[in-house]
């Protein structure tokens, strides 16, 4: 199931159905959840996994420590 933003905001009847229907939440455990937390519960993780070796080299080769030079140079 995916959840989409509607223009007005969060889809609180599809959240509710997912959350208590789907997940079978009671209410209460429900509106104790964060929207991440739900989200994660049914599955839709909220981002990408942990950078590997390569990630951080690459990251490294494009902003290179070393020093800074001033505005004024």
């Amino acid at each position: 199931m995916r959840l989409d933003l509607d223009p007005k905001g969060l889809d609180w009847p599809g959240l509710m159905r997912a959350g208590i229907t789907g997940l079978r939440l009671q209410p209460a455990q429900f509106w104790e959840l964060t929207p991440v937390e739900l989200r994660l519960l049914l599955g839709q993780s909220a981002g990408t996994g942990a950078m590997d070796r390569s990630g951080l080299q690459d990251l490294m080769a494009s902003f290179p420590d070393g020093p800074q030079a001033s505005a004024c140079d």
